[in-house]
């Protein structure tokens, strides 16, 4: 099995859903955030703040190639992975696509429980966060859209809801 790619705004789901895939199809899951920082044996807020994002894009684009290569997998992407270089056409072809997709009222419902380990938002009223969160995903939209397949992730609010979004991207492989 080649590898299976998650894409999609932060907080909508990309690792719960890849962990409960990759349990259900018998691949490893990996997490491309996680997977930067055990190689770099860092923290991404770390290398954001020491060294930009520039750099961690940069890092970030060659451990993308690095894991996509990998066989019975599936890949959970950061929510800016897509958006910069040529990630997406490159995880169009060596992966399967699905952009999971969330309303920007979701994204945010879900970033007021998890805002504080997130360098981008670091330090935003609700108001800036909401601009912030809505502008961001209209322009990377275009980006998400690109993928193979799209899931809608409006709700996953049970493990009965995550295993329903599991089977239909079962039923897109």
């Amino acid at each position: 099995m080649k590898c299976i790619a998650l894409v999609g705004y932060m907080c909508v789901g990309k690792t719960t859903v890849g962990k409960a895939l990759a349990k259900e199809l018998g691949a490893f899951f990996y997490d491309l955030d996680w997977y930067i920082e055990h190689r770099y044996r860092r923290k991404i807020s770390e290398i954001f703040a020491e060294e930009g994002e520039e750099k961690f894009r940069d890092m970030e684009r060659r451990m993308l190639h690095e894991v996509a290569e990998f066989e019975d997998v599936v890949l959970s992407c950061g929510g800016g992975t897509p958006t910069y270089a040529d990630n997406m056409d490159y995880l169009n072809t060596v992966a399967e696509t699905f952009y999971l997709k969330a309303s920007p009222e979701t994204i945010l419902a879900h970033l007021s429980m998890a805002k504080g380990n997130r360098p981008l938002l670091a330090g935003k009223s609700p108001e800036e966060l909401d601009a912030y969160v809505r502008t961001q995903l209209a322009a990377r939209e275009a980006y998400y859209a690109k993928a193979q397949h799209v899931i809608d992730v409006n709700i996953l609010d049970s493990f009965e809801r995550i295993n329903d979004v599991v089977q239909l991207i079962r039923k897109e492989l």
